[in-house]
């Protein structure tokens, strides 16, 4: 790797970074004031005073609703700054509802890029020696061919295997026992899925060579982490990232929240109604601003979509402790309400996978002649009592969240032949309204 591909070193103090930021920011206002989309929204901010709060919060947050709402055909002349002889390559934007958006990189966005991708291995140890299974969707969907090309440019080895739709859950299994990586790069829920399907083959892989799991795109909740550490006999590192950014943030060998790059984007955690900033340790919505890969699309004020704490400082003494942290609640659409009762996504995915007779399930609000419904199916690990499991999971569902379940017990495998394909494992399914 060439000095020029390396673009951005880790900074060694936040005086470094304070620098960076006030380098950086009024470019990329700069930048935004030369696209279509921003015609009339920017005209009055002073660049000059954007250390003022009043100042800065006058410029509008930018949602992922209103760039859906211009025409794809135009989407580039609309929003984009650069023309398309710059484009390197395109990236899809994630997320499990609405129409997908596609966004052009520039070769100078992917040198900055590909920095925050390499951060997210190097922050969880990973490096010459390791050999990465990536499990992540390939595609116009950046991350899978990201992690990989990351690992590479570190020196590790790696199997491009992508999620099960590019390479079948079960050759995967057979991947791993044979070539025997160290480090598994994928969506918590695959990961689960990989396991579980081990698990039916008799494959104990807890006992095997990967001693690490990168897991990124959904949020890990204690439960899920527990699984997957047990299962695998790894440890896990959460990471973090946008489309509209690129790989952003990571836990350390502390794992107490994921530090976010404050030098290649301005970070702000604000309330979700009055988009004001909320105080540290409240969860709030994630909005950024990239400093450095925005010379295509000038995303400014950006509304992630998900609800985080902002943390000052973490435990870590190792060089990305100069960064703050996030920890990740939950994306927005992030509850189900229910006759009256509003039900925490997060929440109830937690308790599910506390229980070890459960394997993999799905969560649905259904209409029916009266009253809503929620419904659970479920897949039981062998050897599992079904009526048992049925009844003491009703019951529990019922003392916990108030409200009796519907509950109903699918074959194994049912789910992984289900979301073979999707981008992301949508578990969360509100049917009111649509074709059951």
């Amino acid at each position: 790797m060439t000095e020029r591909e390396y673009p951005l070193p880790l900074p060694r103090s936040r005086d470094e970074i304070e620098a960076i930021r006030r380098e950086r920011l009024p470019i990329a206002v700069e930048r935004a004031k030369r696209s279509r989309f921003f015609a009339g929204r920017l005209d009055d901010i002073d660049v000059s005073r954007l250390d003022d709060p009043e100042e800065w919060n006058r410029i509008p947050v930018l949602t992922k609703d209103e760039l859906r709402r211009l025409p794809a055909e135009s989407f580039h002349e609309d929003f984009c700054i650069a023309g398309r002889d710059t484009v390197d390559e395109y990236w899809r934007s994630g997320g499990v509802t609405g129409k997908p958006l596609f966004y052009p990189r520039s070769v100078e966005d992917m040198r900055y890029c590909m920095e925050g991708f390499r951060r997210l291995q190097t922050a969880a140890g990973c490096g010459p020696g390791d050999l990465v299974h990536v499990s992540f969707p390939l595609g116009i969907h950046p991350v899978g061919i990201c992690y990989a090309r990351a690992a590479q440019q570190l020196g590790a080895g790696v199997v491009t295997c992508g999620s099960g739709n590019s390479t079948p859950t079960a050759l995967q299994i057979e991947l791993i026992q044979t070539l025997r990586p160290t480090v598994i790069a994928g969506m918590a829920s695959y990961a689960l899925q990989l396991a579980q399907h081990a698990e039916r083959l008799g494959i104990d892989l807890a006992a095997g060579s990967v001693k690490k799991i990168l897991t990124a795109a959904e949020p890990v909740s204690p439960g899920k982490r527990e699984r997957l550490e047990r299962l695998w006999g790894a440890e896990l590192y959460d990471q973090f990232g946008i489309t509209e950014g690129s790989a952003m943030a990571s836990e350390s060998e502390c794992h107490d929240g994921m530090h976010i790059w404050t030098d290649q984007y301005h970070v702000e955690v604000v309330d979700a109604e009055t988009k004001q900033p909320v105080p540290e340790g409240e969860m709030g919505l994630l909005v950024v601003t990239p400093f450095w890969n925005n010379t295509v699309t000038p995303f400014l004020r950006w509304e992630t979509g998900d609800y985080v704490r902002f943390v000052d400082r973490g435990e870590t003494g190792g060089p990305f402790g100069v960064f703050p942290m996030i920890r990740h609640a939950a994306r927005t659409a992030g509850f189900f309400k229910v006759r009256g009762i509003n039900i925490n996504q997060a929440e109830i995915e937690d308790f599910l996978y506390r229980d070890r007779a459960i394997t993999d399930f799905k969560i649905e609000a259904l209409e029916t002649d009266s009253l809503d419904a929620l419904r659970i199916s479920i897949e039981l690990a062998a050897g599992a009592n079904t009526d048992g499991t049925v009844a003491a999971l009703t019951r529990s569902v019922r003392e916990t969240f108030e409200l009796t379940p519907e509950v109903g017990v699918i074959e194994p495998g049912t789910l992984e032949r289900e979301f073979a394909g999707a981008v992301k494992q949508n578990r969360f399914i509100d049917r009111r309204g649509t074709p059951d």
